[in-house]
């Protein structure tokens, strides 16, 4: 009988593809990340399929884009239908997810999983999440927000107020760990470990709020005319981050500082969980995968959030070890995408998967196996739909709030539309050929993209910054007469 090797994903939360050592960011410090790079196999051109956390990770889980599984953004249901973790379940595996999942509508559903240690977000009671019942037990009922202020705090360098070892990225390191040690060992395993950071607030503990200091840290990326690059999210995130007024490049450098510390943190864990699989002598077989639902724009362009087609927001990291199927220090420029992941996992386990998948096995896309030029991405549909394929060296995106197409080499400066005519065209049919197999189709018209009145940022409800944990309601939190806390 052949031996299943077991499956290990990792998912951070918007970490962008340029935040690892090895790979060329030469302040971050990220050495369990580049021990992955050097024995295994490191995808330079990934992307998301969609740059925020609900329809990104349905892709991943479902192995199709946002046209096939309907889950156009973070207000969307994530599909009634059988997802990655339900195959290997079904294939003898033993599946356990910890962390943040983010299903919707459902955030405490198994989806395959036959444990789940959940760290969600936000959710309506702390019985709900067992990170927060964790908390709650062990005294911090003081914590109001464990991941950091979300609301007017939401875009500013804050230490977290909870110690390393009860951190919520240290408690998903630790969950993994123990699963690993406590599993059944005469059965492979499907272990999906979900940390929540570098997604803001950038919160680390201490002293690793202290590993990058704000003059050592590089500035955004500033461009003659950053205008001409953005779209019509750009400008709405910024006007409800309060950040339309422009931008302190001090205060930038600092965030990204703490953004890094956040993702060390995780790194940190990463090490930990591999350390594990080398003691158990199962390190060579398990199928390590570390990629990232979406990435951040964390200043560039003036801008900061996600829900961007521009690479800091839509090129996420992915690493894959596995030495029977990935080359040792190789690294692949070839374009991937989350919906990869699960035929990658699947066929390393010769798992059939019921459903049709957009993506493709990673392994061939190492080899040169694949016939593939593109992949693409997506966020909302209709009036507020944005669209992009690329090759990873050039770039098409049609905005249609904004009724406008971009074109983008790899620096990503200017919108190279009127110089890049034809190559733009080749783009944008291919782009076009690729929506019209939605079942809705409402990206396009004919052979052109379908044309809806302009919107415009606006002053948003200010009520999107304020992100308060619902779950406070279980809490008593004391103030003096007659002070009283502002909910909303």
């Amino acid at each position: 009988m052949v031996k299943k090797p077991n499956i290990l994903i990792m998912v951070t939360d918007q970490q962008r593809g340029d935040t690892i050592h090895a790979l060329g960011n030469e302040w971050i410090q990220t050495p369990n990340l580049d021990r992955l790079c050097a024995e295994g196999t490191a995808f330079t051109s990934a992307y998301t399929p969609s740059p925020v956390c609900v329809p990104g990770r349905c892709c991943l889980y479902t192995g199709q884009y946002t046209h096939h599984n309907r889950c156009y953004d973070n207000g969307y249901p994530m599909p009634d239908s059988r997802f990655l973790m339900e195959e290997f379940r079904d294939a003898g595996y033993v599946t356990e997810g910890v962390g943040k999942m983010h299903f919707a509508p459902d955030p405490g559903a198994l989806h395959g999983f036959q444990h789940r240690y959940r760290q969600e977000e936000l959710v309506e009671h702390i019985e709900d999440d067992d990170y927060l019942i964790y908390l709650r037990d062990k005294g911090y009922r003081h914590v109001f927000e464990p991941y950091g202020q979300r609301s007017e705090l939401y875009y500013i360098p804050q230490l977290s107020q909870l110690p390393a070892q009860d951190h919520p990225t240290q408690w998903a390191g630790d969950r993994a760990v123990r699963f690993l040690q406590e599993r059944e060992r005469g059965q492979p395993f499907f272990l999906m470990a979900n940390f929540i950071h570098p997604h803001p607030p950038f919160s680390p503990p201490t002293p690793w709020n202290k590993l990058y200091r704000t003059a050592d840290m590089p500035g955004p990326l500033s461009v003659e005319k950053p205008e001409e690059c953005l779209t019509y999210y750009n400008h709405f995130q910024n006007i409800y981050k309060y950040r339309s007024r422009g931008i302190d490049e001090n205060l930038v450098r600092t965030l990204r500082g703490f953004y890094y510390a956040c993702i060390s943190f995780v790194d940190y864990q990463v090490g930990r969980i591999l350390s594990e699989l080398e003691h158990q002598g199962i390190l060579d077989d398990t199928i390590i995968v570390y990629t990232s639902d979406h990435g951040e724009m964390l200043g560039d362009y003036n801008c900061f959030g996600k829900r961007s087609m521009l690479n800091s927001a839509s090129r996420v990291p992915m690493l894959v070890r596995y030495p029977a199927l990935f080359e040792r220090a190789a690294v692949c420029r070839r374009p991937v995408s989350l919906v990869d992941v699960a035929p990658t996992v699947l066929n390393a386990a010769e798992i059939h998967f019921s459903m049709e998948l957009d993506g493709e096995d990673m392994a061939g896309v190492a080899r040169g196996k694949s016939s593939r030029r593109y992949v693409m991405g997506a966020l909302e549909k209709g009036p507020r739909g944005l669209y992009m394929l690329t090759d990873g060296a050039c770039k098409y995106v049609f905005s249609a709030p904004d009724g406008q197409a971009y074109f983008f080499d790899g620096a990503e400066t200017e919108n190279k539309l009127e110089a890049c005519r034809e190559q733009a065209e080749v783009f944008r049919r291919e782009l076009i050929s690729i929506l019209k197999t939605a079942p809705d189709c409402e990206a396009v018209d004919g052979d052109d993209f379908r044309h809806y009145p302009v919107l415009h940022a606006v002053d948003s409800d200010s009520a999107l910054l304020f992100q308060d944990n619902p779950a406070f309601r279980d809490q008593e939190f004391c103030l003096p007469a007659p002070y009283q806390f502002r909910r909303r």
